[in-house]
């Protein structure tokens, strides 16, 4: 059995959004025919309280992209996106939604932030996804989303450990790109540690 998850294709990672992915409007056209080849379609979705502490805006004197210690891990700083209950935590309107079955939501903890769709980032709590997938029979995964370098990496990586076959399709996703390169560097760490990228 395998299943297609869809990261974080939210309005805030699109291009007018808070934390925009630049292209991420380009993943739909591909996202959407993709999802016929699958059974089972999940979604990630960011979900963060506005107090989140990897907000910059809750960090007197910080700025968007310096770094903080959050619950002992080092924190990237960021604009606020994702609100619970807000539009830009909403999915893109551009998605089509009809075959989710299960929506994982992720970040809700302030004290920690969660990339990956399974676990924050301390590997402290569990979104429930991957005893989800095992009980269901699932033992490849497919992962598309926004954005390539973040949350889509560690859902990648995180796929792995938990034992899954895991497969990123490039033409799904787009990075930040917060430095020239990350694209890059994520792809390859990636297929590093066992990810098949579909180029």
């Amino acid at each position: 059995m395998k299943a297609l998850i869809l990261v974080d294709i939210q309005n805030d990672f699109l291009p007018s959004g808070a934390l925009a992915v630049p292209d991420g409007n380009d993943i739909f056209p591909y996202v959407n025919d993709l999802q016929k080849d699958f059974e089972m379609v999940i979604a990630s979705q960011d979900w963060h309280p506005a107090d989140h502490g990897s907000f910059a805006s809750n960090h007197t004197g910080k700025s968007v992209g310096d770094f903080v210690q959050l619950s002992g891990t080092q924190q990237y700083l960021w604009p606020d996106h994702c609100i619970q209950n807000t539009d830009g935590a909403q999915f893109s309107n551009q998605l089509d939604q009809r075959a989710i079955k299960r929506i994982f939501k992720k970040g809700t903890d302030s004290k920690i932030d969660s990339y990956s769709a399974f676990f924050d980032n301390n590997r402290q709590a569990d979104t429930g996804l991957s005893q989800y997938l095992k009980d269901n029979g699932v033992k490849s995964i497919h992962i598309v989303g926004l954005a390539c370098d973040y949350c889509v990496k560690f859902t990648c990586l995180d796929g792995i450990s938990e034992g899954f076959e895991v497969l990123l399709h490039e033409k799904g996703t787009r990075s930040v790109n917060v430095n020239k390169g990350d694209h890059e560097k994520a792809i390859d760490e990636m297929q590093s540690k066992g990810v098949i990228i579909i180029p």
